[in-house]
Order: structure tokens, then sequence, then C-alpha cells
């Protein structure tokens, strides 16, 4: 038994141990993707280079009618933050009767206090080494920033961390920090993504991390956070990749899997997990 099989073992029995034999399948379709700052971002970081930003309705003329939920991200300033104080008045009638998940970057205490009111729940991205911070985002940063910021936004909002993994142009590294972080503060559910090469970047011609990394990685996670729900979110490269890495997942132990392929819904019938469909944001599926 090699080194994956063995930590795949053994993260199953964890599972097990603390949790009932149910899998979430999230379809979030129903959750609208609204952008502060239509498609421009000030930091046009090397994996993402505001590319995702134009898969998103701006604020300003966001039509959201029908959605229970709503996304609210954009692009950073030259501080790593979310512009999240603009647009509030907008911001104020989206919220009516539905439920808001923030992305907001590296902002300040005061930014939080303003936006409370119309949050239900923060997704933060925690990087766990000051390499990755510079060479993706371009920022002078540290993990110590993070921690801070994590730290702040779970005073005000219930926070679900999100670990990029392979965020440095594929390269694994920052990971096994930024779960040391993670366990010293504290978190209520884990959502795992993995880098997708995308047009246009400077990551772009890179490759994503191995599936079998990715997967080892999801299995330690599942050990060291044994009543945690983890997730493996929506940000992940498709095709071959997600029909190889998504069964091993599952066996991994993870509790939330997004848009899963068809080789991970086969995977948790073997193991005889019932499924449970939810059409919104992963981070509103706690198990």
């Amino acid at each position: 038994m090699d080194d994956l099989e063995r930590a795949l073992h053994a993260a199953w029995q964890v599972r097990q141990e603390h949790f009932a034999p149910q899998i979430t399948f999230s379809y979030p379709l129903d959750t609208a993707l609204v952008s502060l700052t239509g498609d421009q971002c000030g930091l046009q970081c090397a994996h993402c280079g505001g590319h995702y930003l134009c898969h998103m309705q701006p604020v300003w003329s966001a039509q959201v009618e029908g959605a229970p939920s709503v996304l609210i991200s954009g692009g950073c300033d030259f501080q790593g933050r979310v512009p999240v104080t603009e647009h509030l008045d907008q911001i104020r009638e989206i919220s009516q009767g539905r439920r808001l998940n923030w992305h907001v970057g590296l902002i300040s205490e005061q930014e939080m206090q303003a936006i409370a009111p119309y949050v239900q729940v923060v997704s933060f991205d925690v990087v766990g080494d000051r390499e990755t911070i510079h060479e993706v985002y371009g920022l002078d940063k540290t993990p110590a920033d993070y921690a801070a910021t994590y730290a702040m936004l779970r005073r005000y909002a219930p926070v679900v961390p999100h670990i990029t993994v392979g965020l440095r142009g594929g390269q694994l590294g920052h990971e096994q920090p930024a779960m040391d972080m993670l366990a010293q503060l504290g978190l209520e559910a884990l959502v795992f993504i993995v880098l997708i090469p995308t047009r246009d970047t400077r990551y772009a011609d890179r490759s994503p991390p191995e599936v079998e990394q990715v997967a080892l990685l999801l299995a330690e996670a599942r050990q060291r956070f044994p009543s945690i729900p983890i997730h493996l979110g929506c940000m992940r490269p498709r095709g071959d990749y997600r029909t190889r890495l998504d069964p091993l997942a599952v066996r991994a132990g993870v509790n939330v899997l997004v848009s899963p392929s068809r080789a991970a819904k086969e995977e948790a019938e073997a193991l005889g997990l019932e499924t449970i469909k939810t059409t919104e944001c992963c981070v509103f599926d706690q198990d």
C-alpha cells in the first residue's frame, strides 16, 4: 500500500467515526455573482488577472431577482482589500431576503463593522507563506497579516477559510502552514480549491498540482480536522483532472463536493454514502 492509499484509508476511517454516511453535492446555480468593481482589479494577480470578475454582474447594474443568495466579491486594491464599503445602498437592496457570502480580502475592522449587517458568511483566502503572497498577489504582506484579518473577521460573522492548493503556479508549499495557522486560530469549516491555469494570466502556461498531491492534502486535512466539514470547492480544473481527483476526494472524506464528476458520484454510491443535493454556494452547506 503506497502513501496515498494509506492516507486515504486513514482519512476514511476518521470520516466514518465523526460523520454520518452522507455527502453533499453542491450545484451553486442559484447563487448570483456580483462584483463591487465590475471587471476591474488593481492587483491583477498571477492566477486570476481579473478574468473571473468578467463572469460576475457589476453591483451597480446587478439583477438578482429570484436568487436566494448572492456572492459579493470584486477586485482588490494595492493593499489586498476589496472596496466593501462602496455601493452600500445597492448592497442593502440586494440583501433583502437573501443570504450574502462575501469575499473581502485584507479589509480593516472599521470596514467589516460597516458591512456586518449584510453578511451571512465570509469566504476568506488563507495564504501560508510570504513568498507565495508576494509572487501571486504582489503584496508586501505576511501570513501574520492574513491571520490577523481572519481573527478579526470571525468576531463579526461566520468565516469559512479557503486554501488554494498549488496557488504558487501549481507548486505546493503554502498549504501546510495555512493549515497550521487555522489549527491555531480555530475554524468551523474548510474549503479547498485548486489552481486553474487560466488564459491571459501570468500562470497561463503552468500546470495544476498533481492530482495525487491534492488528494493526499485532503486526506491529511481530514485527519488533522476530524470533526470539521471539509469542502472541495468549485474552483478546480475540469475534464480529466476532475474525473481523477473527485473520487479520491470522496475517499479522503470530504463532506461537500461542488459540481462533482460522474466518477465521484459512483464512488460515493460504492462507499454507501447518501447524497444530498444543494443549489447554492457551498459555504452555506454545513454538515
